[in-house]
């Protein structure tokens, strides 16, 4: 089963998910249900995206018909929500060689279910309500082991494989169409104040485990290899691992993230 060529055009990703979904409903009977209650039975993506979401993240405190009201809010007044979500799907479907469908990730990939849910917490913080946003980062946080402050910025394409212990703090910047795996961590360095977390930019690979700290800069196609200890500004089109991080390479690929090479090239 594979989705078409072109995913951009946004009913291109949700056809591709509800005809994958209606297939594994004759192959897979047991998932009949599911699949009806999380895709076949809303019209629309951003219903989908917020049935489900609402479903993962609900506690006693707040429950899912509450939070779908709130993801659905967010998802109406921000057209560009629903676009960074696809455009996220799409990074998993093209860069993950384990997904062969969108309707994968939109099911079973907490990377993009953490991703979906910072962004309807980006748009609280921004739209006054910030104690909320603040309480759906923490429902991520124990719910998919991955936590992203709501005023860190984050561009649309975004691979997070994986998920568990990525770590995005308040002042981050991730542009678009970065790749990360597990265990990342964008983070201070524990004794700055205000503007203290690193700014990514377009098209950068970063391996698992590494831990990116302060205020620094992954330049443009950088690759920063798995483990690594970065401290200071990276280059655009270089290769850094180590603890700390210095140059070991350069990538030979334009754009890292696509390519999801890890190795050194010298």
């Amino acid at each position: 089963m594979s989705d078409p060529a072109d995913f951009e055009p946004k009913t291109c990703v949700w056809q591709s998910i509800r005809d994958a979904a209606s297939q594994h409903v004759s192959r897979e009977p047991v998932l009949a249900s599911f699949l009806h209650a999380t895709v076949l039975n809303h019209e629309r993506f951003e219903d989908a995206v917020s049935f489900h979401l609402a479903g993962k993240l609900a506690s006693p405190t707040l429950s899912a018909m509450q939070l779908r009201e709130i993801i659905s809010r967010a998802l109406s007044s921000s057209l560009e929500i629903g676009e960074a979500i696809r455009a996220d799907i799409v990074a998993v479907r093209e860069r993950d060689p384990a997904v062969a469908c969108c309707l994968v990730p939109l099911l079973y990939m907490k990377g993009v279910h953490g991703l979906a849910s910072y962004r309807v917490s980006h748009w609280l913080w921004h739209n006054g309500q910030q104690l909320l946003a603040l309480h759906l980062q923490n429902r991520v946080s124990e719910g998919f082991t991955i936590d992203i402050h709501p005023a860190a910025r984050i561009g649309k394409g975004i691979l997070i494989d994986h998920g568990t212990s990525v770590i995005i703090g308040e002042t981050a910047v991730v542009e678009d169409n970065v790749s990360m795996l597990h265990e990342v961590t964008l983070g201070g360095t524990g004794k700055a104040t205000g503007d203290r977390h690193p700014k990514v930019r377009k098209n950068v690979l970063i391996g698992a485990g590494a831990k990116i700290l302060g205020n620094v800069e992954i330049g443009e196609g950088a690759k920063i290899g798995a483990g690594s200890v970065v401290l200071t500004d990276v280059p655009a089109h270089c290769t850094f691992a180590g603890v700390p991080a210095t140059l070991v390479g350069r990538p030979t690929f334009e754009e890292p993230s696509f390519e999801m090479n890890h190795g050194i090239d010298i």
